[in-house]
């Protein structure tokens, strides 16, 4: 457990009322206001960084508090400040943001919002549409790290600056964040069309610029998301996504969802490290360029694990307990339990199953749970019903 963590997080209850932390092994819970009602936390302090959930434009009554997404994404952002203060951190600590839209027609009414917010040296951000819980029009997760924490926003010689509300690049300790990658030229930022195959080899080689600037390679990534617009073109994807990651590939998820523009067909979220690699597990099949684990540091990144068999189709808790023990086995094979994971994204095919899904993931976590965002997206097995991603600690 870091001690700056605990220490801030101390200091913030004086001046946040309402706020809680309680230390569950390697992790510090924070809660800011009324406790959520799911088994998740509003944010998890581990390691030297806070993962907050994903967090939808709420009141205190539970309801949304308004039916446009420039109001929601304020409600947002400033609850999710409060959280922070609870945490030791402020919005001005994140380095990494997560925007789960809707509507993508919605994009920059949400980017007007969202700028007030992150003027100055702003974090890295990944948007996508998708299905959201209750209504709400935007979902937006973060990650930060604690007041007083070193973080670097960095961009590469030569290439332009967009008027966007986030930073191509933030480093912070041994981690280091990429925004969302979409197929642009980085020279004068214009779109770089393509198959999805082209479009993730443009990806990628910016991802090789981008890394470089931080003075690292591809071989530093630790963890990947991928958002395909279609499940047909998951193949290309890997068949060029392969060549990059020939040995030791980072932990992966893959989800199936529409970005904010048609042109674009794929876009990749990396995150790397300074420091020390290790591939955790076997490998997982030969045609999936993924490990099943990726340890930097007391930190490990898992990728993203579906539970469909033969004998489970069409059923989200039999899906969701499969996804759990599988994850599970990963887990104590490094001498390590739920009570380790500190942050999860759930991806449901279908929102109405969101409550079967929760009964199962309750038993799993029935206490002290970690920070985790749920979306509706699509999966790249036909079958599938749910994929859990899940970062955890030592």
């Amino acid at each position: 457990m870091n001690q700056a963590i605990v220490v801030a997080a101390a200091l913030a209850l004086i001046a946040c009322e309402g706020a809680q932390t309680m230390e569950q092994g390697p992790k510090t819970v924070i809660t800011a206001g009324a406790p959520p009602i799911g088994p998740y936390s509003p944010a998890v302090a581990a390691d030297g960084v806070i993962y907050v959930s994903g967090l939808l434009g709420t009141g205190a009554d539970g309801k949304l508090v308004g039916p446009d997404v420039a109001s929601q994404t304020r409600q947002i952002l400033d609850r999710m400040g409060e959280i922070l203060t609870a945490a030791g951190s402020s919005l001005s600590q994140v380095v990494s943001v997560s925007v789960f839209l809707k509507n993508p027609g919605d994009f920059a009414a949400m980017n007007d919002a969202y700028r007030a917010y992150f003027q100055d040296a702003a974090p890295t951000r990944t948007t996508v549409a998708s299905d959201l819980l209750n209504g709400a029009l935007v979902e937006i997760a973060a990650v930060a790290v604690p007041n007083g924490a070193p973080r670097e926003t960095m961009h590469p010689a030569g290439w332009v600056k967009a008027a966007r509300p986030y930073s191509t690049i933030v480093r912070s300790g041994g981690l280091v964040f990429l925004s969302g990658l979409i197929s642009r030229r980085g020279a004068d930022d214009t779109f770089v069309p393509g198959t999805v195959g082209e479009q993730t080899r443009t990806i990628l080689e910016n991802a090789k610029t981008l890394l470089a600037t931080a003075g690292l390679t591809l071989d530093n990534v630790v963890s990947s998301r991928v958002f395909i617009t279609s499940e047909s073109t998951f193949a290309e994807m890997n068949e060029v996504y392969r060549t990059y990651f020939p040995k030791d590939p980072p932990a992966r998820a893959t989800a199936v969802t529409p970005l904010m523009t048609p042109d674009y067909l794929v876009e990749i979220t990396l995150v790397a490290t300074t420091g020390d690699r290790e591939v955790l597990g076997p490998t997982v099949a030969p045609s999936l360029p993924l490990s099943p684990a990726i340890r930097t540091g007391n930190r490990i990144y898992l990728s993203g694990v579906l539970g469909n068999t033969d004998a489970n189709v069409g059923d989200i808790k039999a899906q969701t307990r499969e996804t759990l023990t599988r994850i599970q086995r990963t887990l104590v094979s490094q001498g390590l339990t739920f009570n380790n994971v500190i942050d999860t994204t759930v991806y449901l095919t279908d929102l109405s199953h969101f409550a079967a899904m929760n009964e199962v993931y309750r038993e799993f976590f029935p206490s002290a749970p970690p920070a985790r965002a749920t979306v509706g997206t699509g999966l790249v097995s036909r079958n599938a019903l749910v994929e859990l991603v899940m970062t955890a600690v030592k």
